[in-house]
């Protein structure tokens, strides 16, 4: 596996509106390019717990996977005409900071999900069920490879 774990973090996010898409099959990060969807929700402040990341979700509702693209916001923020809308509880990640070459596919394979979950196990977390997953696409960690062509992805799990 070419993705490394390089540390986990337990993180405590407030309560949170994640305004974005929801899809019931894979997303299409690509639509969201060529429309340049980021850019209306960057019209708002995002939440400062998370930043100006970036993210991909998933959670289980109804036995069924229901996976997101968007940003956090403050509860109550106003979702654009086109997208929208899920509030989150406050909620206590664990954040494993993947990192590999960019381009790697390896960020989102099973395996690297997995060892995140052993991590979090030993040191003493689990992941509550069919709760939220992150992909948390941070700049400059995420966007700006490093001398060896590595980036750096957080993969958050709620814990």
């Amino acid at each position: 596996m070419a993705v490394q774990l390089l540390e986990v973090h337990v993180e405590s996010c407030p309560a949170a509106r994640l305004i974005g898409k929801r899809y019931t099959a894979f997303p299409n990060w690509s639509a969201w390019w060529e429309q340049n969807w980021f850019s209306v929700l960057e019209r708002n402040p995002p939440l400062p717990f998370n930043g100006n990341a970036y993210l991909g979700g998933v959670r289980v509702v109804n036995g069924q996977p229901e996976r997101w693209i968007g940003m956090l916001f403050p509860v109550g923020t106003e979702v654009p005409e086109g997208f929208s809308h899920v509030d989150i509880d406050p909620l206590s990640y664990a954040v494993c900071y993947l990192q590999g070459p960019e381009g790697s596919g390896d960020f989102f394979a099973w395996d690297t999900h997995s060892l995140c979950l052993q991590e979090i196990a030993a040191q003493g977390l689990h992941r509550k069920d069919n709760d939220w997953c992150f992909e948390r696409y941070n700049c400059p960690r995420w966007t700006t490879p490093d001398e060896s062509g590595n980036v750096i992805l957080d993969y958050a799990i709620e814990a």
